[in-house]
């Protein structure tokens, strides 16, 4: 296998890596090596309005030298820089240059905040206590991530809390999207000492609503633009999945990953793991399935999940207080957009973990609930932790 080396050739606050590329599609001989410069896209490249209201870029930085880029359009992480097994700061987070590109992409969700209903609800409908809501359809015949204008697509409120923290900020007005409630949501983005990015979610109604809050980045932990993650490590922590219809709504079983294409219970990749003839395979074209996390309590963290990218040693453990996450291999990336380094979203060449609750849980009472009520509180935690294996 071909393998991609880093140089460090610029040093703080702008870093670049030499990167062997490899075409996921045909497998070549020889390594065609670019230069990649891994840096904070320019805030005047977010400096906008949208619907009349103030788009901005802002900048998280750690006192290890990691960078968090975060646009209040959509609550999108932007750009994330890690440090590589060369200590060079690699981006990990699939993303633009600017807030147009953002808005033109043929991918909608690229690290945005994901809401009101992260996932899938069957056919767009469900109900609370006999009360029936209809939502659009925008993943026919299905209703995906809140809607044809979810959260993805708002001005977020924002406050920056020193060099590490930025809150945002969002009312959803009753029945926006046809969504019962007004519902007032708070996140904030972390970067802590501990090379973690942490989200933590909040949010309030005054009428009772169904609610799944996650995040939506693509990652690649050999850096954006580098080729294929089907070579990444992966290990989840779940003996169980829930599978799902021609459509990717569940059916409702749970099922064990023992014997399947989706244990990742030992760490191993894409490529070793996924049988293209299993039909859960087919139906999502790839992994595109929400895994039921082992130990899960609501009072603590539960580790959801170990990614390593082959070649930059850049290894990024997932943590979080919901019960599920959905695991996405960049199957119905199409290489239609130019991304910040300048190539384009190929197949494949980014993963997704989204913390969650299950899909369709509105519709399948047998899944842990997603109700919330006037005068509760809800609240979710997710760590997106980084470290490298220095060999």
């Amino acid at each position: 296998m071909n393998k991609i080396f880093y140089y460090c050739l610029i040093v703080w606050p702008s870093f670049a890596c030499d990167i062997g590329k490899q075409d996921d599609k045909v497998e070549k001989k020889s390594t065609k090596v670019s230069t990649i410069e891994y840096r904070i896209p320019e805030k005047k490249g977010f400096q906008h309005l949208v619907n009349g209201e103030k788009v901005d870029l802002y900048i998280l930085k750690n006192s290890t030298n990691m960078q968090a880029a975060i646009t209040n359009y959509g609550g999108r992480l932007v750009s994330l820089l890690v440090p590589n097994k060369s200590n060079c700061l690699v981006d990990v987070s699939v993303g633009f240059k600017t807030l147009e590109e953002y808005k033109k992409s043929t991918e909608p969700y690229f690290g945005a905040l994901i809401g009101r209903y992260g996932n899938r609800i069957a056919k767009g409908k469900f109900n609370i206590n006999n009360n029936y809501y209809t939502l659009f359809t925008n993943n026919p015949p299905n209703t995906l991530h809140g809607g044809e204008n979810g959260f993805q697509n708002k001005v977020w409120n924002t406050i920056q809390i020193g060099d590490s923290i930025l809150q945002l900020s969002y009312v959803s007005k009753d029945m926006e999207e046809g969504f019962p409630g007004n519902l007032k949501i708070k996140v904030i983005y972390h970067l802590t000492y501990n090379n973690e990015l942490k989200l933590s979610y909040e949010a309030i109604t005054d009428k009772k609503t169904v609610i799944n809050l996650t995040n939506h980045t693509f990652f690649n932990l050999n850096g954006e633009g580098s080729g294929t993650i089907k070579n990444h490590l992966f290990y989840i922590n779940a003996d169980s999945f829930t599978p799902v219809d021609s459509t990717l709504i569940p059916t409702g079983r749970i099922t064990t990953v023992e014997n399947t294409s989706f244990d990742f219970r030992t760490a191993t990749t894409i490529s070793n793991n996924i049988n293209e003839k299993e039909q859960q395979i087919q139906f999502g074209k790839g992994y595109d399935h929400n895994y039921i996390l082992n130990t899960h309590n609501t009072n603590h963290l539960t580790h959801a999940a170990t990614v390593t990218g082959n070649n930059s040693n850049i290894v990024m453990e997932v943590y979080t207080t919901e019960p599920g996450m959905q695991f996405y291999s960049g199957n119905f990336m199409q290489s239609k957009n130019i991304i910040k380094s300048g190539g384009k979203d190929d197949f494949r060449t980014a993963f997704c973990l989204e913390t969650q609750h299950f899909p369709n849980s509105p519709n399948q009472l047998e899944f842990p609930s997603t109700i919330l009520d006037s005068g509760e509180t809800y609240k979710s935690v997710s760590f997106y932790k980084f470290s490298v294996i220095k060999k």
